[in-house]
This record gives structure tokens, C-alpha cells and sequence, in this order.
């Protein structure tokens, strides 16, 4: 019998031009707390630069566990039933802080 090594689901969030970045980074602060990772998806510039501004909102949340975080952007196509959009995908992994 052989054991593979699952890849955990991610959480997606999925943030809006309209999205509070304060609210999104209380959300990815938790998740990587709680998971290690999380993924945020955003279409349109407007939801970009927000969940951009998340990301830096984020990194202060974290400072009292001693954490930060790092970013990996990419693009991605995502598909309605009435057209095919492109998004930016951010899969956001938690780190060790660096010493101060």
C-alpha cells in the first residue's frame, strides 16, 4: 500500500473593487494563522490594487505572532457560463518573521 501526501484545499478569497482591505487582511491574517496559506483571486484593477493594499495591511496584523507573509502572483482564466474572464490569482504562504 503506498500513502501520498494530499495537497490541502486552499481557502479562495475573492476580493471585489468595492472590498474593505482592512476586512480582507483580517481574513488572510486569520487564514494563515489557522491553515498557512490562502488564495485570493481579483478581477479588474480596482479589485487588484485592494487586495494589494490587503496584502500590506495584512503583514502588520501579523507582526505580534512573529509572522509574515509572501505573495505569489499569477495570472489566471476563469470561466462563467457567459464568457471567460482573466484574474490575478495571489496565493498568499505564511513565513517567519525576520528578526527585528
Amino acid at each position: 500500500m503506498s500513502f501520498r501526501e494530499e495537497s490541502p484545499i486552499l481557502e479562495t478569497l475573492r476580493v471585489s473593487g468595492t472590498s474593505r482591505p482592512n476586512a480582507i487582511a483580517g481574513a488572510i491574517a486569520a487564514l494563515l494563522r489557522s491553515q498557512g496559506q490562502v488564495e485570493m483571486q481579483a478581477i479588474g484593477p480596482a479589485a487588484v490594487n485592494q487586495a494589494v493594499k490587503a496584502l500590506a495591511i495584512a503583514r502588520g496584523y501579523l507582526t505580534g505572532d512573529l509572522l509574515d507573509l509572501v505573495a505569489q502572483p499569477e495570472f489566471v482564466k476563469l470561466e462563467t457560463p457567459q464568457e471567460e474572464r482573466t484574474a490575478v490569482k495571489f496565493t498568499v504562504r505564511a513565513i517567519p518573521a525576520p528578526p527585528a
